[in-house]
């Protein structure tokens, strides 16, 4: 029994972290994404990282010598969580204006829109598409503690058809693009792709089953893989353990990566009832970028967008926006995802008003920011809610964002992982 009692003394010791830090974080109000209620007087322990305890100030005991982080009057919320960003996408450069920057440029704006990111209160990013890998270096440079920024689920280079939304298509063919790329042809081709995409660095497939708008020569919605390669596509990623997000604006492209299985469709524009029911099917989840409409047809001319690009956005932005809320009132599941870098990065937030004044309530805007998000990342383990267990994720804001959700467009406190990253009270 001696020999026991040190042995599981032994372990005691070595499973405790030494000298892992607590803080105890307090506010007005806090928002609990999961039962979808407000609790008063909330208390958070964070424990080296993540969440030990949390709930009233009446029911959780701050243990001595925690640090306390007293955000009176404010309101708490989960980090938030953007599940369509491209953190390298310098919105300004629009059309050829891009060819007069060198490739390294996008890694420098990475880093700035990261920090921006992250200072708006979004704490976790899926970023489903960049060149030269370079969202898995702000990933790595994050988590080395290089640069500050968001949790990055980087997809790397978006797997698209020849001469689709996700090839360039913008110079002769006397011009040959050199380098790495997502293109691939062909059930075995793209297995051969996903596999490859993985072994560098990619967390989540992302690939262009339809045409886009930012691209030159493709029809917006016009199906760009057929069933069977979006088929062989999802079955190698799935088999692989990775989730799969499907650029997609038209109905027919829509629906057959549905059936295909895919998790996430992004951008959702033409979907249909049918649709809605294949998705609520599988139990895909739509992320529909409907704030970016503003900002294309407002600061695209200007910026150098394709006249073709904006007649398209032209085309399927009201449209998107319908049926967003149809979609919602079918009851798709739905997360939050921005298309950010198609506008500047850090402005996030502006879409949670988007969401309201097309259908959703603002908890459900919220959810789709938060919960709805760690479960289509399948990391409820970790993110998309104050939790026990979970990282110690946290923003806080002024006022009440259940009575007027803008107000997550000016988030004051933002802690990840229980550091405090941002305090502009």
């Amino acid at each position: 029994m001696r020999k026991w009692g040190m042995l599981l003394g032994a372990m005691l010791v070595a499973v405790a972290p030494a000298g892992a830090e607590t803080v105890a974080v307090s506010g007005a109000r806090m928002i609990d994404v999961i039962s979808g209620s407000v609790v008063a007087n909330p208390v958070v322990v964070i424990t080296d990282g993540r969440i030990t305890a949390a709930g009233t100030s009446a029911s959780v005991t701050v243990p001595a010598g925690a640090k306390r982080i007293d955000l009176a009057g404010m309101t708490l919320l989960p980090g938030l969580i953007d599940m369509h960003v491209h953190l390298t996408g310098d919105p300004t450069l629009g059309g050829y204006a891009e060819l007069e920057v060198t490739d390294s440029y996008a890694m420098a704006v990475g880093v700035a829109s990261a920090a921006r990111t992250l200072n708006a209160g979004f704490t976790t990013v899926r970023n489903v598409g960049s060149g030269n890998f370079d969202d898995v270096g702000l990933k790595q440079a994050i988590e080395h503690r290089i640069i500050p920024g968001p949790r990055i689920i980087p997809a790397t280079y978006a797997i698209g058809a020849t001469g689709g939304h996700c090839d360039n298509t913008e110079l002769p063919p006397s011009i040959k693009v050199l380098g790495y790329s997502g293109v691939a042809d062909g059930a075995d081709a793209i297995r051969a792709k996903v596999r490859e995409l993985r072994k560098y660095g990619a967390e989540v497939i992302k690939f262009c089953g339809t045409g886009g708008v930012l691209s030159k020569t493709d029809s917006v919605g016009g199906q760009q893989y057929t069933l069977a390669e979006m088929q062989a596509l999802v079955g190698e990623a799935h088999m692989l353990g990775m989730k799969v997000a499907m650029h997609a604006h038209g109905t027919a492209g829509i629906n057959d990566g549905l059936r295909a299985g895919v998790d996430t469709i992004e951008h959702a524009s033409l979907a249909d009832a049918e649709s809605f029911k294949l998705a609520k099917a599988s139990g895909a989840w739509f992320s529909m970028d409907i704030y970016n409409d503003d900002y294309i047809l407002s600061e695209g001319a200007k910026n150098g967008i394709f006249p073709e690009s904006l007649a398209k956005e032209k085309e399927v932005g009201l449209k998107q926006r319908q049926t967003f809320r149809a979609a919602n009132t079918a009851g798709v599941k739905m997360v939050f995802g921005t298309d950010g870098g198609v506008y500047p990065n850090g402005d996030n937030a502006k879409q949670f008003a988007k969401m309201v004044e097309w259908g959703m309530t603002p908890m459900q805007a919220i959810q789709a920011a938060t919960v709805n998000a760690g479960q289509a990342l399948a990391r409820t383990g970790d993110v998309g809610a104050i939790a026990v267990g979970r990282y110690g994720d946290i923003i806080a804001v002024a006022g009440d964002p259940l009575a007027d959700v803008s107000v997550l467009t000016n988030v004051a406190v933002v802690i990840k992982g229980g550091e405090v990253v941002k305090d502009a009270r």
